[in-house]
């Protein structure tokens, strides 16, 4: 049985990643930059997948060009292991969670973009 995650909208997760980054003095704007660099949407693309409703499962199954220095994301996402997922799908969602963290937690941005 898939994870409820998988169906659920990117939409209803993003406005609490927003919400996260900006009570840490972070922006929407660098919201956006962290999920792009990951998934290789542009910003016009993002913003119609959150407006379409789109579901994780399908947002990162378009995604144009996976960032092929994501699997330099490690560390622990609610408990667990990033690197010892091996649901693609649920390791991709939590590289996501795991880059909002550092956004919001006041990493530098050339760090978080792992440059």
């Amino acid at each position: 049985m898939a994870h409820r995650i998988y169906a659920t909208s990117v939409a209803s997760v993003y406005v609490h990643y927003v919400a996260k980054a900006e009570r840490k003095g972070r922006t929407q704007a660098e919201v956006d930059e962290v999920i792009c660099w990951l998934t290789g949407y542009a910003r016009e693309e993002l913003a119609e997948e959150l407006a379409n409703g789109t579901s994780f499962e399908d947002f990162f199954a378009r995604a144009p060009a996976l960032n092929p220095a994501r699997s330099t994301i490690t560390g622990t996402i609610c408990g667990v292991r990033i690197e010892q997922i091996d649901e693609p799908l649920m390791r991709e969602i939590r590289y996501l969670d795991k880059l909002v963290d550092e956004l919001a937690k006041g990493r530098p941005m050339e760090k978080i973009l792992r440059q």
